[in-house]
């Protein structure tokens, strides 16, 4: 994937194009497409790790691509693994903890800007 000008990503993204990068012990990213309305971010984790419970003014759709996870939405728990899926509104409290090694595949509206970086 070529780095981006703007806003927006390129059109079509190959996942093994594009670098993950370490957040915190035993999470990485992959910043997929992405343009100010709308993100899409592939989420690995290791057995154990823990999204902190946080709250941010995007909306966020979040996908079990692969794994097991418990997940915190607006204090309420549920256990999620491949297939299933959570809404988070905008401004509620949510997180995860990694039950059995997987992926998440984090979608938000508007696009994460601070998940961009300068010169994006």
């Amino acid at each position: 994937m070529s780095a981006a000008k703007t806003t927006d990503s390129d059109t079509f993204i190959r996942g093994a194009d594009v670098p993950v990068e370490a957040l915190e012990p035993g999470i990485r990213r992959q910043m997929l497409g992405y343009g100010t309305d709308l993100m899409m971010c592939r989420v690995l984790f290791d057995k154990g790790a823990e999204g902190s419970v946080h709250s941010h003014p995007h909306s966020q759709s979040i996908y079990i691509e692969s794994g097991r996870f418990l997940i915190t939405v607006d204090g309420k728990e549920q256990e999620l693994g491949a297939g299933d899926s959570a809404f988070v509104t905008s401004n509620v409290m949510h997180g995860a903890v990694c039950l059995e090694e997987g992926v998440i595949l984090d979608t938000f509206s508007p696009a994460r800007e601070d998940f961009l970086g300068e010169g994006a």
